[in-house]
């Protein structure tokens, strides 16, 4: 049977036509020449007694380097030429290398060896079919929304869930948990596991919803239970989510804060959905590398926010988010066109000073915007319109400068950054951080995005942007008097990036869309 095999295999391959085993190899060796008189002794081949050279002729080592370079999916047609194809495609190699080069995976193989796991057996039954959850994703937790990536990890794909560090301590790493796993520890086929909980990973399940959204579903809940009730589960929340106690927060606002996200998000322990987002991509010319910072939004606590530019403006959207202003939506737009210059040193601590070089600038662009009913607006209103019920979630107090052109603002973005200049904040301002830089880069003219409970009456309004340095920066919320600190997260996040500058413009105007 085998040399009957053989012989098939040989017989397919002698075959040249589209989709064979068989390839010539021009400059292979050919029949024996036959010689031509008149032609100076010149031969010719005899077509009539060429061989071919085919893949299947060349030695199994250079076989199985030739299939390793190919993509893991083109390797289960292959097997299907031949019976020596599919011999060599089980070699270990061939699938290590496409474990390596497609999920970057250098796990050391004795853990492989352990469990008795092949490559091949990883890549087919675990990597290459959940392919499609690695990367990062926004989970859809109401107004609160999360940060979570997906990765391959050892011998595991793990779902990441990236937690700001506790209030205010914006400069802190991330914390990190991780919410469910995919391994094949046990038996011959991927298994999935909640990871959610104190009690251990317990029986999950994962379902690709639609193309850049899935889902993730507890089958064992009990296990998200403490013998304490919902009174243990709510203070061991709090020490994980704040680093404090109930009692160490004297502000009845944020007391109530604090409980409405634990009633809320405790309804998603057991099934949560996930959609797609990227990392914004980096351009020359941008006023510093984009990414996502954690900011301080008052009563709220740390916020995780993705800074985009577009430009000759500058984009700050909320990946987490709270009920006055909830994830997705747009909570910072700077105009990189209007740059602020500061006063002296002195000057910036007038909280009215400041103000009334915001609001100028403000104003022109009011009346830019409505030429028709430029001469209707006084100066200040705009600054004081709607306050009633406004969180200090994302407002304060604005600061400094003379009026650009636009020409001049896109020169200044577009130009080196000039030497570091004092910085204070003025008297007044609320800040979730009493050490804050005392120097900054330049400041820009933009906007925040403030609302009443339950997203109401959302107004953009008007404040400084301030540079602090490539990983840091402030803005000064005008209407409530109040400084957001925000500091670049570090950490690397994997099968983040983009495919295209279009698909990730599209992802920011869907992600409003998620949370409206």
């Amino acid at each position: 049977m085998q040399a009957e095999g053989s012989a098939r295999c040989a017989a397919d391959t002698a075959a040249s036509g589209p989709g064979k085993a068989a390839i010539s190899m021009p400059g292979a060796a050919t029949a024996a020449g036959t010689s031509v008189n008149g032609l100076g002794g010149l031969e010719l081949p005899d077509t009539t007694k060429t061989t071919h050279n085919t893949l299947l002729d060349l030695p199994p080592e250079i076989l199985v380097a030739i299939f390793s370079s190919l993509p893991g999916t083109a390797l289960p047609n292959l097997a299907l030429v031949c019976k020596k194809f599919r011999q060599i495609l089980n070699t270990e190699t061939i699938w290590r290398r496409r474990c390596m080069a497609e999920f970057g995976m250098c796990e050391d193989l004795r853990k492989m060896e352990v469990v008795g796991l092949s490559s091949k057996d990883l890549y087919v039954k675990l990597l290459h079919p959940n392919r499609h959850i690695l990367g990062l994703w926004q989970p859809d937790i109401g107004p609160y929304g999360g940060l979570l990536n997906v990765v391959v990890d050892g011998l595991f794909i793990i779902g990441w869930m990236f937690l700001p560090p506790h209030d205010p301590r914006v400069d802190d790493v991330m914390r990190r948990r991780p919410l469910f796993r995919i391994h094949m520890w046990e038996t011959n086929k991927a298994t999935v596991e909640c990871m959610y909980g104190h009690k251990g990973p317990h029986k999950g399940d994962i379902q690709i919803v639609k193309k850049d959204e899935f889902s993730t579903k507890c089958n064992q809940t009990d296990h998200h239970r403490m013998s304490g009730g919902r009174q243990e589960e709510f203070r061991t929340w709090l020490e994980e989510e704040w680093g404090r106690t109930l009692e160490d927060i004297f502000n009845e606002h944020m007391q109530e804060l604090i409980l409405m996200k634990f009633i809320y998000t405790s309804q998603y322990d057991n099934c949560l959905t996930y959609r797609r987002i990227y990392l914004p991509p980096y351009l020359p010319g941008d006023l510093l590398r984009p990414g996502l910072f954690k900011g301080t939004y008052g009563s709220h606590g740390l916020e995780i926010v993705m800074l985009s530019f577009h430009g000759r403006r500058a984009k700050g959207t909320k990946l987490t988010g709270d009920p006055n202003v909830p994830a997705g939506q747009l909570t910072l737009e700077i105009d990189l066109s209007r740059p602020i210059q500061l006063p002296e040193i002195e000057k910036q601590q007038s909280m009215e000073e400041l103000s009334r070089l915001v609001l100028e600038v403000h104003e022109q662009v009011q009346r830019e915007n409505n030429p028709v009913q430029s001469g209707s607006t006084e100066p200040g209103a705009e600054g004081q319109g709607g306050g009633g019920g406004r969180e200090e979630n994302q407002n304060g107090l604005g600061a400094a400068s003379a009026t650009p052109t636009t020409t001049e603002g896109a020169e200044a973005s577009a130009s080196p950054l000039p030497a570091p200049q004092p910085f204070v904040l003025p008297l007044g301002v609320m800040a979730r951080n009493e050490v804050y830089p005392r120097t900054c880069k330049i400041c820009f003219y933009g906007t925040g995005l403030i609302a009443g409970h339950g997203f109401t009456s959302p107004e953009h309004t008007p404040g400084i942007f301030i540079l602090f340095d490539d990983n840091r920066f402030g803005f000064i919320w005008l209407e409530l008097k109040s400084f957001s600190l925000y500091s670049r997260i570090t950490d690397t996040l994997q099968y983040a990036e983009a495919p295209t500058l279009e698909a990730f413009e599209e992802m920011l105007k869907s992600m409003q869309s998620w949370t409206s």
